[in-house]
């Protein structure tokens, strides 16, 4: 079966979702007992069929994640089937931990870990980004907690029930954040992840109200249910579905958010538990602290990242302040403080001379005219790779401006710079290609060398490598005109 390309209407997909939601909500609504628990084990069946006929269309083709998420949906189903009641009895607002709620948790658990892996590229491509809406929609989630849901849960609530329910809460206030952020980032995933986020709102949301009506009616908890099931469903239905997985190419674009902002949201949890002390009317709850010691090891790996990404600019400043950045050889600035340093240390070390070659290329400003800057760019870089090639891993090669490069060879050279300078011009006879076109282009080079017990400056001596090209230069264009 095809399914529709990424660049199809999605109304159908919107159309579907809607039809099946009122479909859904209002039968739930008008129908008996019976008939809901049908309808209801109908819904979680939904994700499912679609994951699965994705799949098989090879509409998903990161396919790992999602037959995870595929198993932890077919799990659901089959727990609503042997618990039907879990939340037309009021099961869920208890938190009685029992196997039912353990099943259902581990059902959610998985299709979560499932929907993490597929979202791991974001992850690759904005992991501070992601961590810091991790750490907001944790923090979020505590007041949350502390005064919507604890207030109001029964009070034969057990421990294990309440660890989780906690423990959904958090999970998913987390995953949304990081939603949130997958949306911002990443345009081409906006509607998939929308449907997602919406979700695990719903799902949130219908686990609030289920606490809140546990004396009451359970018709707005299933209904909330159902809808985030259909939402599960309909993200990745959606022609783009397939850019939850596969994030475009180019890096984040979005900063991340203040420091204050996460600061905030740090001290949230913090803050209520000290106003619950202080205030003394009902024991301080211990699940806050708890839940603010469990967001410490993100906290820590985002430092760690923070510091990893000042190590990364660190390098990556220095190696810009010494290298050319169209060639990767060194800059002017680096190869004349390396002629300085070399110089200083004739005599005083096992170097007893230095030779530089100052080297012009010949040709290559009919290239770059009638070619282009970017055919002049391959250019250089090939030449840059051809004198690399050329020289002793010891020697320097670097790039002073335009079509000219200074190489620098330190200690004695069997041969001497003539030796260099015939390998330099044979390596560049051969053409180099450019858009399938074989360029050409020549080297005029001048050497000077500077030994032991010799009073001579960087600057002179390059002068002299400099004269030395010219008249390289001014023989060949004698001998041209003589034939």
């Amino acid at each position: 079966m095809g399914w529709p390309r990424a660049t199809a209407p999605a109304w159908p997909v919107y159309a579907g979702v809607v039809g099946l939601s009122a479909a859904a909500v209002t039968s739930y609504a008008l129908t008996g007992p019976g008939a809901r628990t049908v309808v209801f084990a109908l819904v979680t069946t939904v994700p499912v069929i679609v994951y699965l006929l994705a799949l098989s269309a090879r509409h998903l083709t990161d396919r790992l994640p999602w037959l995870i998420a595929t198993t932890g949906m077919a799990l659901l189903s089959l727990a609503t089937l042997r618990w039907p009641d879990w939340i037309s009895g009021h099961h869920l607002g208890r938190a009685e931990g029992a196997a039912a709620d353990l099943s259902i948790a581990s059902a959610h658990l998985l299709f979560l870990i499932g929907t993490g892996i597929g979202l791991r590229r974001h992850g690759r491509k904005d992991p501070g980004g992601l961590i810091d809406a991790a750490l907001i929609g944790l923090c979020a989630a505590g007041p949350l907690w502390e005064w919507l849901i604890r207030p109001n849960v029964v009070p034969d609530a057990t421990l294990l029930g309440k660890t989780l329910l906690l423990s959904d809460l958090l999970l998913l206030s987390a995953v949304v954040g990081c939603l949130i952020r997958i949306g911002v980032t990443a345009p081409k995933a906006r509607g998939p992840v929308a449907f997602l986020m919406a979700a695990g709102i719903l799902t949130m949301a219908a686990e609030l109200v289920a606490v809140l009506t546990v004396h009451g009616s359970h018709v707005w908890t299933a209904q909330l249910m159902m809808l985030a099931y259909l939402c599960v469903a309909a993200g990745p239905a959606l022609p783009t579905g397939p850019h939850i997985t596969q994030p475009g190419p180019g890096p984040a674009t979005v900063g991340h958010p203040p420091l204050g902002w996460l600061g905030a949201a740090l001290c949230a949890n913090p803050m209520i538990a000290a106003v619950q002390a202080a205030q003394g009317d009902r024991p301080a709850s211990v699940v806050l602290p708890v839940a603010t010691m469990l967001v410490v090891p993100v906290v820590v790996l985002r430092l760690r990242l923070l510091s990893a990404q000042r190590a990364r600019a660190a390098r990556t400043l220095a190696y810009q302040a010494h290298h050319d950045g169209l060639t990767g050889l060194y800059n002017r600035r680096h190869i004349v403080d390396r002629i300085d340093e070399e110089i200083s240390a004739l005599g005083d070390g096992p170097l007893a001379e230095v030779t530089l070659l100052l080297c012009d290329l010949d040709g290559f400003k009919p290239v770059n005219d009638r070619m282009g800057h970017q055919a002049g760019d391959i250019v250089l870089q090939e030449v840059a790779r051809r004198l690399t090639a050329a020289v002793r891993e010891q020697d320097l090669v670097g790039r002073i401006g335009g079509d000219e490069f200074l190489i620098l060879l330190r200690g004695e050279y069997p041969g001497g710079g003539t030796t260099v300078a015939d390998r330099i011009t044979e390596s560049l006879r051969a053409p180099i290609e450019v858009a399938g076109t074989p360029v050409r282009v020549g080297v005029s080079i001048g050497t000077a060398v500077a030994r032991a017990g010799a009073v001579v400056d960087r600057e002179a001596l390059i002068g002299r490598a400099d004269a030395a090209m010219y008249e390289v230069k001014a023989q060949r264009r004698l001998t041209a005109t003589a034939a």
